[in-house]
């Protein structure tokens, strides 16, 4: 479904990404670690269009995106849940889930995924007018997801899904994103420091390191604790 290859990346002269390769195919989902600062944002960035790469290749479902604007990108079924969130604060919960349906594709699914939302979130089902200013970190989380889903996407991509958020919220998180690959068989690629929750998750993991891939194992093939030392 994606393929990256070589992609080099840059911030002004500061070069992030180092020939950075790894495909991820219909229906896994694969698990993004790495310290902090070495590229993994930045890859999803370049991914979804949001920074332009200086060389490499980005292909989805077979055809070349890199260098396209995100509103095409995201037209063609690929959605990116950021860490920072980005809800408009002044709209309610359901006015920001509409807006996650303006690509033409996800029009006229919109009653179908807004179920789905509130089926695997039924915490914004109680909030739905309530304006997004006012949720806990935990609830703009779900917002954000939420709003990614009602784009009709074939591709999830979610940066950092547990970051800041209390036990119990970072388990809701992370039950609901289990649950939308086991009910909708939605490919996901995910982004997370908390290793275990997303490795139980995960068919494939790569680990970065400099912005560069260190390695690529199975899920089932590796353990927290490997993970853990390859950081350092």
């Amino acid at each position: 479904m994606l393929t990256v290859k070589d992609l080099v990346c840059y911030y002004g002269d500061l070069q992030v990404l180092r020939q950075v390769s790894l495909h991820v195919e219909e229906g896994e989902v694969v698990a993004l670690f790495g310290p902090n600062g070495h590229g993994k944002s930045t890859l999803l960035k370049a991914i979804c269009g949001l920074q332009p790469p200086r060389a490499g290749s980005i292909q989805f479902r077979g055809a070349e995106i890199a260098g396209l604007p995100a509103h095409q990108i995201v037209e063609r079924g690929l959605a990116y849940i950021p860490e920072e969130r980005h809800l408009f604060a002044d709209m309610t919960v359901l006015e920001n889930l509409y807006l996650g349906a303006y690509p033409r594709h996800a029009r006229a699914a919109v009653k179908k995924n807004l179920e789905f939302v509130f089926h695997i979130f039924p915490r914004l089902a109680e909030r739905r007018n309530q304006l997004c200013s006012t949720l806990s970190g935990g609830e703009a989380r779900m917002v954000a997801i939420g709003r990614g889903l009602m784009s009709e996407t074939s591709l999830l991509m979610v940066d950092e899904p547990s970051i800041g958020l209390s036990p119990g919220m970072k388990m809701a998180v992370f039950d609901a994103i289990r649950q939308i690959h086991q009910e909708r068989g939605m490919t996901i690629l995910i982004v997370e420091q908390e290793i275990q929750h997303a490795l139980e998750m995960s068919d494939r993991i790569y680990l970065m390191k400099k912005g560069q891939i260190a390695f690529e194992r199975k899920g089932k093939e590796i353990q927290v604790e490997e993970i853990e030392k390859a950081y350092f």
